[in-house]
């Protein structure tokens, strides 16, 4: 009897404690920068953003660890860094665990599962939209994370397959030959319109479904704007008419050897024989429609977390907002990613949930995306996976004034280390660039003949939090 009676209290223990477990709500957004009204850039119009970001603790340094899609989800998603920054990274890590790897360790979600969580992904979580590879991106045989999600959706609409919705304007059209689909629009028509509304209405539908679960869930919601082409409903593009903007800083493309790249994925739209690089007007409408996108998916992050509240799940759920990197609007005469500079790795973190200490400081600690896997564990209370390269943020969680640490990142065969006051990048053949942010001209120049004690201290740090040889 007494037997029966210790298997019934640890069995209620276990399920009290499973009821009390924090949901987590983690929103990836494409191409995102760091440009929005609670990041200090007023005329960009993010209600809902800002919001949260008054409820939680937005966080000004946050670097990427890659400046391209696939590399950057793939830190985000493993919390681990991966050297090469190319956007097969998770379909190369599906291999080894395809081909027995055991020493793999299980993906973000893949842990959470193993947990008791529910994981559910809409729109673009890891590079694919769906999780799914082949010609269409919709072949059930070529999985990016395999074990990691309870359901893996991606909505096409009129867009047919994902592939489609991942380069689409409104009204079905897709990227075949990017030169026949004009780099931007604004059409006259509902948020459905583009495929972000449809990932917002299935992300509605599943939080019902979810409400009703007595598990808790990790739901990772992924939008594909402002990612090219620069399309959004019309009625955003309206709030940047008549706005004045700022002027676009370090125009240039620098005199000395850099991660400079010559924006082909952008030249390769239908430009109407326009470019932004010697055409101000032009790239002041590329400018506007970029924020136009930016407000368009505010909208639909708005929705997704009024769900959230109407569920009555908003208190319990600790939300995660996470920019995949950056995005160069003609600083170096770039329009694009794909470099080391901040443009392209520094991107929106927001984390907020019930009772955080000073909601809406922000932090001006310099963190990364390997971080972000080690803080959730830790706030939802299960166990921090081991070896990772992360760095628990509870820390500046709790003070905003907490310190923070060095960020790296990775391009072909370059990589950089960010501190605080400087930015550090190592090029293969032994060529160094360093800028000095305490220099108000420092982040255009290379000052690496000038410093090199700076360099060598750098080079040191670098090589200690990572063996990587240049």
């Amino acid at each position: 009897m007494l037997k029966i009676i210790l298997i019934f209290l640890s069995t209620l223990v276990i399920e009290i404690s499973a009821s009390e477990r924090k949901n987590v709500l983690l929103i990836c957004v494409d191409d995102l920068r760091p440009e929005l009204n609670c990041y200090g850039i007023d005329y960009i119009h993010s209600p809902n953003i800002d919001s949260l970001a008054a409820t939680g603790r937005a966080f000004h340094n946050h670097y990427v660890n890659a400046p391209t899609c696939g590399a950057s989800r793939y830190s985000l998603l493993t919390g681990d860094y991966f050297s090469e920054a190319k956007n097969y990274a998770l379909f190369d890590r599906a291999k080894q665990l395809k081909d027995g790897n055991h020493l793999v360790r299980p993906s973000l979600p893949a842990w959470f599962r193993q947990h008791g969580y529910t994981t559910v992904a809409i729109g673009k979580i890891s590079h694919h939209p769906g999780g799914l590879g082949g010609k269409n991106w919709n072949n059930p045989n070529q999985v990016e994370m395999p074990n990691s999600w309870d359901k893996n959706l991606q909505p096409t609409g009129e867009w047919l397959h994902p592939k489609g919705v991942m380069h689409a304007l409104a009204e079905g059209k897709i990227r075949t030959e990017a030169q026949k689909l004009d780099i931007f629009e604004a059409f006259d028509g509902g948020d459905e319109s583009y495929p972000d509304g449809l990932i917002t209405a299935s992300t509605i539908r599943e939080i019902k479904a979810l409400e009703a679960s007595e598990k808790p869930f990790f739901l990772a919601v992924g939008f594909i704007r402002p990612h090219l082409p620069f399309g959004a409903p019309l009625k955003y593009l309206d709030y940047y008419k008549d706005c004045e903007l700022p002027p676009i800083p370090h125009p240039n493309k620098p005199k000395h050897p850099s991660t400079w790249q010559s924006s082909g994925e952008f030249m390769s739209y239908n430009r109407w024989s326009k470019n932004p690089i010697s055409d101000p007007a032009f790239a002041d409408e590329i400018r506007r429609h970029y924020a136009a996108c930016v407000s368009y998916v505010d909208a639909q992050i708005g929705k997704v977390i009024e769900q959230l509240e109407r569920s009555s799940l908003r208190e319990n759920t600790i939300i995660i907002l996470w920019g995949d990197h950056g995005w160069h609007l003609g600083e170096y005469g770039v329009w694009g990613k794909h470099t080391l500079f901040e443009e392209s790795l520094r991107s929106p973190l927001i984390i907020s949930y019930a009772n955080m200490a000073k909601p809406g400081e922000a932090s001006k600690a310099v963190v990364e995306t390997v971080d972000i896997m080690p803080t959730i564990c830790d706030l939802t209370q299960i166990p921090i996976p081991k070896n990772g390269e992360g760095t628990n943020l509870k820390p500046q969680l709790k003070d905003p004034d907490y310190k923070g640490h060095t960020a790296l990142a990775f391009q072909r065969n370059r990589v950089t280390i960010r501190t605080k006051e400087y930015r550090l990048i190592l090029h293969k053949g032994g060529f160094k660039e360093l800028y000095v942010f305490s220099d108000s001209g420092g982040v255009s120049i290379n000052q690496a003949k000038d410093r090199p004690e700076v360099v060598h201290a750098l080079t040191k740090q670098l090589k200690k939090r990572f063996n990587w040889e240049y």
